[in-house]
């Protein structure tokens, strides 16, 4: 694996980070010798993880408690990581609803769209451009194998707003490259997160697939930083991937609510 504090700089960036793939990846990081920038909704969690990295590690853990759907909350991070050498971000921060689209209140898909799309939009277009002016740095977006199916029936705007982020990660892919700045999508199926654990409704049991944890997941997505565009973990995600693309999209969600 590439010595990422050479490669980046001092400060990874990880948003999401109280909990679930964002927590695996402050681990991981802290592992590997980045200082750290851990953004999530929840101070007792952010301040609790931060405690228990510095116990195994000597990093700098900064924390800091931001709702990012919120208006003005990604002005908000921008102004409070001023200065500071922040060369890769991992752009994790996510919710969902699930069930009929109609069936959901329209402010519960807006909000979906906000944290799943226009945050990491404006977060990507903040310090990727930094990046490109300095000539190296990382973006890693988190987006999920729902993405990539022609149709997910039932989890109807968080599918398009995780294929919105994997087509926006794809093209900085291509535009950035040349300027010595590594962009990847990742794109996990089914992860035991905490929000997978609490999702209601949905028989998991007919996935061809089980469950991942997030500890190969993040060591994939990292491994695959800066030598591919996209990395989905598991033999049998990429086969489902396959199949979503070009065969079973438009029936996969009515199968997983038993419609």
């Amino acid at each position: 694996m590439i010595d990422f504090r050479s490669r980046y700089g001092r400060y990874a960036l990880v948003t999401g980070a109280s909990a679930g793939l964002g927590e695996e990846f402050a681990r991981r990081l802290a592992a590997l010798g980045m200082d750290l920038i851990l953004v999530a909704r929840r101070a007792d969690k952010l301040d609790a993880l931060a405690s228990q990295l510095q116990l195994s590690s000597k990093v700098d853990i900064k924390t800091i408690a931001l709702d990012l759907a919120l208006p003005d909350s990604v002005d908000a991070l921008k102004k409070q990581v001023k200065g500071l050498d922040v060369g890769l971000v991992i752009l994790n921060a996510a919710t969902l609803t699930v069930g009929s689209f109609l069936d959901n209140s329209v402010e519960s898909q807006e909000n979906v769209v906000t944290l799943n799309s226009v945050v990491p939009t404006r977060l990507a277009h903040a310090f990727g451009g930094e990046m490109r002016r300095k000539g190296r740095g990382g973006l890693l977006f988190v987006s999920s194998l729902i993405g990539y199916q022609a149709a997910a029936p039932y989890q109807a705007s968080y599918a398009a707003s995780k294929a919105y982020l994997s087509a926006l990660s794809l093209a900085m892919h291509v535009e950035l490259k040349e300027f010595g700045v590594d962009v990847t999508t990742l794109a996990p199926g089914p992860t035991l997160t905490e929000g997978f654990q609490n999702m209601v409704g949905i028989d998991f049991s007919k996935l061809p697939m089980k469950p991942m944890s997030t500890q190969p997941v993040v060591r994939l997505a990292l491994e695959g930083l800066g030598k591919r565009a996209i990395v989905i973990p598991g033999v049998m995600n990429n086969f489902t991937d396959f199949l979503g693309k070009y065969v079973m999209g438009r029936v996969s969600g009515a199968k997983l609510f038993g419609a």
